[in-house]
């Protein structure tokens, strides 16, 4: 019933990026919504991170606008609490929606009046997390998020994070960015163990991250998997998406119960709803029939959940007593 790991682009549906794209009037290469969707999530066959990343240049394209970007985050909070959830947090990067110029303040403005109109209607608790961004040349544009969040704590904006292609950038060389972060007292989860090793996972540990998106490679070192679990740092799981980005090599090697019995804290979040064509009851579905995960256990991983967000305790207890009450009433319906 709650989700901490969810891209504002890549759980955008095709009625929605019809919508946004009129508003910013910016044209898509088919309206028709049937093959729009199908543009939008990838296909059984999608074989690396990167191919899945490239799902995210046609919901960008209509991301560039105040006007979108404040509607697609109330949106998306909307259909997070019909959805059923008790809380949420989304993320995205500033710094790919300056396409037609503007600032990341102006787009981070953006996005919590958004945030603000979507919790209000829905009444769905939910706050933003920016994303800094792998890359060359963009060390300018990441402090710059670290900035901006920095002046928006605790007004809708939770946290930071580190996302892109893990592969080719790694976690090893933002070290400074993150003591920027943390000079900040800014709380940050880093993307790590996705696309890489155990060893990304021991940076971003080392670099103070408070969550880890992912994480899987992470069993690749006993000492990476101890630490985990002695600092109590939760993984962010993503069972659909992390099959699809290959990040794990199939349903019978995923490592959701060997993290579990190693004593590692685990979340479940569906990543990117439109992209892996999910939704978090459907996340916590598959883990049951596929994982061979009971229901006590399911609502332990969604206690797990309530415990990892980047909330006050007396929230964190709040969300705990709603999962005690309804998530199997939730799961059934």
């Amino acid at each position: 019933m709650i989700d901490l790991h969810l891209h504002l682009d890549g759980s955008l549906n095709g009625e929605q990026i019809r919508t946004l794209a009129k508003m910013a009037k910016t044209e898509l290469p088919v309206w028709d919504l049937p093959r729009l969707e199908k543009l939008l999530t990838v296909p059984a066959g999608c074989t690396s991170l990167a191919e899945y990343l490239g799902k995210f240049e046609l919901p960008l394209s209509v991301l560039q606008t105040e006007e979108t970007i404040s509607e697609a985050v109330a949106m998306l909070t909307e259909t997070l609490a019909g959805e059923g959830l008790c809380y949420g947090e989304i993320r995205f990067a500033p710094q790919l929606h300056m396409q037609r110029g503007l600032t990341q303040k102006q787009i981070v403005e953006a996005a919590v009046s958004g945030l603000r109109r979507g919790t209000a209607a829905s009444r769905l608790p939910a706050q933003l997390i920016l994303c800094c961004m792998r890359g060359d040349e963009n060390d300018r544009e990441n402090r710059d998020t670290v900035r901006t969040a920095a002046d928006y704590l605790g007004k809708g904006v939770c946290g930071l994070d580190l996302a892109g292609n893990e592969a080719a950038y790694p976690t090893s060389g933002y070290q400074e960015l993150f003591a920027m972060a943390s000079e900040a007292e800014i709380p940050f989860v880093i993307h790590a163990g996705e696309a890489a090793g155990a060893e990304s996972v021991k940076y971003a540990v080392e670099f103070g991250a408070r969550r880890i998106g992912h994480g899987l490679r992470a069993l690749e070192c006993e000492r990476t998997t101890a630490l985990l679990r002695d600092r109590k740092i939760p993984l962010e799981m993503c069972y659909t998406s992390n099959l699809q980005t290959k990040a794990a090599a199939s349903r019978e090697t995923y490592p959701i119960r060997r993290f579990m019995e190693a004593g590692v804290r685990v979340t479940v979040n569906t990543d990117n709803m439109m992209v892996s064509g999910t939704t978090l009851k459907q996340e916590y579905r598959l883990l049951e029939k596929e994982q061979g995960l009971d229901r006590e256990a399911l609502k332990g991983l969604a206690l797990s959940a309530a415990e990892s967000a980047f909330l006050p305790e007396e929230e964190k207890e709040r969300l705990k007593a709603v999962i005690e009450r309804e998530f199997y009433s939730w799961l059934a319906n």
